[in-house]
């Protein structure tokens, strides 16, 4: 039996949500609400029928690297010939959204929710800041994890998470829903060990936080996953692999010690992410599973910015990176679905996706249901990567955020009340302030790179995508949500970065 005809129980999507992009009054209103309506079950007791068909889920999210540096996007600057692979034998998403920063992508995809949801509009560097976490014990904190847990998978992360501090919450992950992990802890204040993610890394166990002496991080990081896999292989498996790759700072990977100048050491840090893939789908190989596991390879922003000192080319332009920005090169990620026999091969598709479907998605791929009383912002895309259909149910996709949360006597806050943002459909795209207003239109199509301004355009068919758009961001509360969690006592690293309460 392929996975195309295994028995599921699909999700029920509100009606607005399969409407065309006409409706997106009606669409923005239930997704602003949070009244996108998933049939019964809970989080303890999920609907769930476990089959053997259930596939395997490998997620690879690399840190900080846009479409520009990978071949099969356009690349011009370095092969990834690992990545090509996939995209060929799979489907190549054009329009999938990712957030500008790392936390606000992160605790996205772990929960289906927008950031001006579950409160995680800016960059929180939470084993700095130890006063502040990802509460497990808020119900609008469950993670996918969790959900495919109660499905009867197997569930592991390894590289990084960072929003959550090892050293007051040693046993963070299972919490939130994993069986096994290896987390880099995060730059820990005080503990010097904790900078290194990639040279004698310091990385979270189940047994406890040490240094690696003499290893190299993402081989770390991969080694548990194949182990993991190798104990599990019998059993339904979702794997999370956050890449501690490529963040700065740069280093020569062991395959390239050769590498000095930025420019090098960023492309020889790319190449091991294309080998780690590669490593990944080796062992799948070896393991004979790989017919029985859906790889995903996505980024959760773009590339550190092109002022550091380095760009690459794509498609004959050539691009500076764009992390932390709302432009496409900061937020539209390189996306890719393979499962031989399963996923169609060789396809590109231009269906709207982001972040926020992830959650849905790997519940349906795992016959289940999302619980009915968990809020979630995203819509499954699994009949999209399953070839059943060919466009995805979203009339528009959102990133929002970038740059710094602050902390305060009170805890860590969003820097902003409400947070700029980009909407965007499959042609048109708004920009919308910190006011609350939409400040630029660009059509996407003719206008690649957003050099023109189209707001003051007298064409109809502007007016129309204004329009439309203006619908959904009347639906968005004023306010971005703060984050969900119960507080606890300052710690004495934290006490220096705090701020005097006005």
């Amino acid at each position: 039996m392929t996975l195309k005809t295994m028995t599921m129980k699909t999700m029920t999507i509100t009606n607005a949500l399969r409407g065309a992009f006409a409706v997106m009054m009606i669409v923005g209103a239930m997704t602003a609400g949070g009244c996108t309506s998933m049939t019964a079950g809970g989080t303890t007791g999920m609907a769930a029928e476990k089959a053997d068909s259930q596939p395997n889920i490998l997620f690879i999210m690399v840190d900080d690297l846009g479409k520009e540096w990978i071949s099969s996007y356009g690349s011009e600057t370095i092969e990834t010939p690992n990545i090509d692979a996939l995209a060929a034998g799979g489907m190549t998403f054009n329009n999938a959204y990712s957030m500008p920063s790392c936390t606000s992508s992160r605790t996205m995809l772990l929960t289906g929710k927008y950031p001006w949801r579950n409160g995680y509009v800016s960059h929180w560097d939470v084993p700095r800041w130890g006063v502040a976490y990802f509460d497990w014990k808020q119900k609008e904190n469950t993670t996918f994890a969790r959900l495919m847990k109660d499905l009867g998978y197997a569930t592991c992360a390894a590289g990084k998470w960072q929003i959550n501090d090892f050293r007051i919450e040693p046993q963070a992950m299972k919490k939130h829903g994993f069986d096994d992990w290896a987390m880099w802890t995060g730059a820990e204040t005080g503990v010097k060990a904790s900078d290194h993610r990639y040279y004698n890394p310091y990385i979270n166990t189940p047994e406890g936080t040490k240094t690696y002496a003499g290893k190299f991080g993402p081989d770390v990081y991969s080694d548990h996953i194949i182990k993991f896999m190798t104990k599990h292989k019998e059993q339904p498996m979702c794997i999370y692999y956050p890449m501690a790759l490529v963040h700065r700072k740069w280093v020569a990977s062991p395959d390239y010690p050769e590498a000095r100048s930025r420019l090098e050491r960023h492309t020889s840090m790319v190449r091991y992410v294309d080998k780690m893939v590669g490593k990944l789908i080796k062992s799948l190989d070896e393991l004979e599973i790989r017919d029985n596991t859906i790889v995903i390879f996505t980024t959760d922003n773009g590339t550190t910015g092109g002022h550091l000192g380095f760009t690459a080319v794509r498609n004959g332009i050539e691009v500076e990176g764009a992390k932390g920005e709302l432009s496409e090169a900061g937020v539209c990620a390189p996306f890719i679905v393979n499962c031989p026999g399963t996923i169609p091969e060789g396809v590109e598709t231009d269906a709207l996706t982001d972040f926020a479907d992830l959650l849905p998605t790997f519940v349906e791929l795992g016959g289940g249901t999302v619980p009915e009383d968990l809020i979630i912002d995203g819509t499954s895309i699994a009949p999209v990567i399953l070839g059943e259909n060919q466009d995805s149910e979203r009339p528009w996709i959102m990133s929002i955020g970038g740059g710094g949360g602050r902390i305060t006597m009170d805890g860590v806050r969003g820097a902003k009340v409400f947070g700029a943002r980009v909407i965007r459909d499959k042609q048109h795209k708004v920009w919308v302030s910190e006011q609350k207003k939409i400040t630029r239109l660009h059509d996407l199509k003719k206008d690649p790179w957003e050099t023109t301004n189209l707001l003051d355009s007298d064409l109809a068919e502007h007016k129309e995508a204004l329009q439309k758009f203006q619908a959904v961001v009347d639906t968005l509360p004023d306010q971005d949500a703060y984050p969900l969690y119960e507080p606890r006592a300052a710690n004495a690293w934290d006490k220096q970065l705090r701020v005097k309460k006005k």
